[in-house]
């Protein structure tokens, strides 16, 4: 393009959406990105500091929050839209924003999955199912390290949820390797700061009960299980996802159970999880060192580190990222970069 890209956030006052905009800021391939509010109040304020003040004094002038419409999205020139709004409201817009010319990179979970099984669990109702069809089938999941080549041409791009991040990343090589007994099945704990489950209050992230706390949750119905069978290719009973609260503000641990195939050695195994990950910067396999959150906390890494059994019959995985960053709005940025043919660390480093 000949011209700085002109980037449009709508949803804009969320935590992922202000984590987003904080980054294409600073990204020197863009132009000021134009924010809007998906459902906005009368008498709210209509700057992004008055919402986050530590961006206030930074040199970007006025951050001003318009009401969403076509209009004044064309207004602006937008060339590439991210869609920061409720998994209803993505589905509605984003068929509209293609239909328009738009490249969309959307950051709900409506359009991550192939599978109308796996999809059911949003209760979607379509107005024009001919099209949702159509654009199900088109839809890229937005994993670069996946997916990069049809990330590249995509109109319609699906931001990976971040629990599924975690996952999927750190049992990519092995199941593409076929190195893992699934018979066995594969069993994933994880634990997220409270800011995974938005900027909205709900009883269950109110300070009093999420503080000195650690609960489990969705056991047998989180959304982005579907997301983690469609993409590693297993059966809903070959994986077992657990959820949990931490009290902590950001960030997301997850440690996954498998039991190597018979004769596989360690050796196998980290030769495996390197050569997948190589030239993809923003993994970093650790080995047998285990990550921890804060390593990657406001980063765009999913850091990976495993451990074997001294019998070698069983082995732990260790997965660690930001989730408003790797695993929302960093990813994004990642997504962008790739479609507009940008290195993928390009506004993220």
């Amino acid at each position: 393009m000949t011209h700085a890209v002109q980037p449009a956030v709508i949803g804009a006052t969320g935590y992922s959406g202000f984590e987003l905009t904080r980054l294409l800021l600073a990204h020197p391939c863009l132009q000021k990105p134009a924010l809007f509010r998906h459902k906005p109040e009368p008498g709210q304020p209509t700057d992004l500091a008055d919402f986050y003040p530590q961006i206030s004094g930074n040199g970007f002038g006025q951050l001003a929050l318009e009401p969403f419409a076509w209009d004044a999205l064309k207004a602006k020139g937008a060339d590439i839209l991210f869609l920061c709004t409720p998994h209803e409201v993505s589905r509605e817009w984003a068929i509209e924003a293609v239909d328009r010319g738009y490249r969309v990179v959307d950051l709900s979970g409506a359009w991550r999955l192939k599978h109308a099984a796996n999809r059911a669990v949003y209760k979607f109702e379509d107005r024009d199912a001919t099209k949702a069809a159509v654009l199900d089938n088109e839809a890229v999941y937005g994993s670069p390290e996946l997916h990069k080549d049809q990330i590249a041409g995509a109109e319609l791009v699906a931001n990976p949820g971040c629990y599924a991040t975690s996952i999927i990343l750190a049992l990519a090589a092995w199941t593409k390797d076929e190195l893992i007994d699934l018979d066995f099945g594969v069993i994933c704990d994880s634990k997220s700061g409270v800011s995974g489950a938005g900027k909205q209050p709900t009883p269950a992230t109110h300070f009093v009960e999420a503080a000195d706390n650690l609960s489990a949750y969705n056991v047998f119905g989180h959304r982005h299980t579907g997301e983690m069978l469609e993409q590693l290719g297993l059966q809903a009973s070959q994986l077992q996802f657990t959820p949990h609260l931490l009290p902590i503000p950001r960030g997301i641990l997850s440690t996954i159970y498998v039991r190597p195939k018979s004769g596989v050695a360690v050796a196998a195994l980290e030769g495996s999880m390197k050569a997948f990950f190589a030239g993809k910067p923003w993994v970093r396999v650790f080995g047998s060192r285990l990550p921890q959150i804060k390593y990657s906390l406001y980063t765009n890494y999913c850091d990976i580190g495993f451990q074997v059994s001294p019998d070698q019959s069983r082995a732990v995985i260790v997965s660690c990222l930001d989730n408003l960053v790797k695993g929302a709005a960093g990813q994004a940025i990642q997504n962008m970069n790739v479609m507009f043919g940008w290195d993928e660390r390009e506004g993220l480093q």
